[in-house]
């Protein structure tokens, strides 16, 4: 029988609703990042860097870019013979129900290929956060308490604790309550969504709570098992730890990168992040171009200016284009002359010439104030904007839009463009 010691379970079925239309399409860890790096990439190469080779990737929400970018793993030094990485669609149909209801239900449903590999430990790991974590580390932790779980814990501002899990624990970090985002948290100790399980108290809560609707870790199981008296574990991280899920978290951790000494570091040689990497020709930079405190991926054409932006792989910026403040994913293009202030633009865009995104005053988003907001113009993947417009703060924009979508040349701001088939 296979025998590993810890396998890890990464739930990357996340439709990322308060992304926008930036997730109309893919699923949240499949959302580019850094310029060459996709949001999955990070938590990956975590695993591959702390020694876990057995990783299964549970998808559901428009899985098909996330299934492409992983393949069998190789970018990772996943594509092993035993173990490796695995991506574990939804399949049961139980009640004629076939979609993961929970995320304690989506590892439920794949009690079958955690057994295949009998381990003693099993790692849940969530896929749309930017971090660096050694999990050997937190292993050890688990191991030394005897714990029956281990939950990664880290500390936040007292006034964001009610958006998250939070633990109450004793001086040897046995955590004594557990309170999934109380309105009133008596602690800011919060829970980042990374635990281990001892199996067979994994195996067990799964099992006995099967038939709870949308059955959950922070709601569901951990509850339980502290219920029963399982031995549950704080282990206190402190390092750069970011929940990108919304685009104005997303953008400033974009942003962070490119700070002259970066919180988070992408160029570090012991804890490498690794990405399934295109056969593209190196970047060109005109001799006419000005670019500052910019990343700039491979493949990309800079002739007009860049200023402090994120700037993806295949990329062309025009003569006489200047952006600022944005982000740039692969392949997109902005025309000649067009100025991009603040602007989130998804993969394999067209921007016209002489366009303005970003300028001007703002205004709350008319439709939802809550996901476009920031003063950012969000433009979802495959989008095309006809030259001579101008967009303001706090738009959206997805699907082929024309000339005659914009009332005098203008999207005002805090208005939106959803083409048919697309969605806000």
């Amino acid at each position: 029988m296979i025998k590993k010691e810890m396998i890890a379970m990464l739930l990357a079925g996340g439709q990322g609703s308060r992304l926008g239309v930036l997730t109309a399409n893919i699923a949240k860890p499949a959302v580019s990042f850094g310029g060459k790096y996709r949001i999955i990439d990070f938590p990956l190469s975590n695993c591959i860097n702390s020694g876990v080779d057995t990783v299964g990737v549970l998808t559901q929400y428009q899985p098909l870019t996330l299934n492409t970018h992983i393949g069998i793993g190789i970018p990772w030094d996943l594509d092993r013979n035993i173990g490796g990485v695995s991506i574990l669609p939804p399949y049961e149909k139980k009640n004629s129900s076939e979609w993961y209801s929970g995320t304690a239900n989506a590892i439920y449903q794949n009690l079958k290929y955690m057994e295949y590999y009998n381990p003693e430990y099993v790692l849940i790991l969530g896929g749309d956060h930017i971090y660096k974590i050694d999990y050997e580390v937190m292993l050890e932790f688990h191991k030394s308490n005897k714990a029956d779980i281990t939950i990664a814990t880290i500390p936040v501002p007292m006034e964001e604790a009610s958006r998250f899990g939070v633990v109450i624990t004793d001086e040897k970090k046995k955590i004594l309550e557990f309170e999934e985002k109380p309105p009133k948290p008596r602690s800011n100790l919060a829970s980042m969504g990374i635990y281990i399980f001892t199996w067979k108290v994994l195996k067990e809560a799964l099992i006995t709570l099967s038939e709870q609707p949308g059955c959950d870790f922070g709601k569901h199981i951990i509850p339980y098992c502290h219920g029963k008296g399982d031995r549950i574990f704080a282990f206190e991280y402190n390092g750069y730890w970011k929940d990108v899920g919304t685009l104005g978290s997303y953008w400033e951790s974009n942003m962070e990168l490119i700070d002259l000494i970066p919180e988070f570091n992408l160029y570090e040689e012991f804890w490498r992040i690794y990405t399934k990497s295109e056969v593209i020709p190196p970047q060109y930079i005109s001799g006419e171009a000005v670019v500052d405190r910019a990343l700039i991926g491979e493949g990309s054409e800079i002739y007009g200016e860049v200023h402090n932006s994120v700037i993806g792989c295949g990329v062309t910026i025009g003569p006489g284009a200047v952006v600022r403040d944005s982000i740039i994913m692969n392949g997109s293009v902005i025309g000649e002359r067009t100025i991009v202030e603040k602007g989130v633009i998804a993969e394999n865009c067209v921007i016209g010439s002489d366009c303005e995104l970003g300028l001007g005053d703002s205004a709350p988003n008319t439709a939802r104030p809550d996901i476009y907001c920031f003063d950012l113009v969000t433009i979802g993947e495959d989008s095309v904007v006809p030259d001579n417009v101008k967009i303001g703060k706090n738009t959206a924009i997805s699907g082929g839009t024309t000339l005659d979508d914009y009332p005098s040349g203008v999207l005002r701001a805090g208005e939106n463009i959803i083409k048919a088939g697309d969605r806000s």
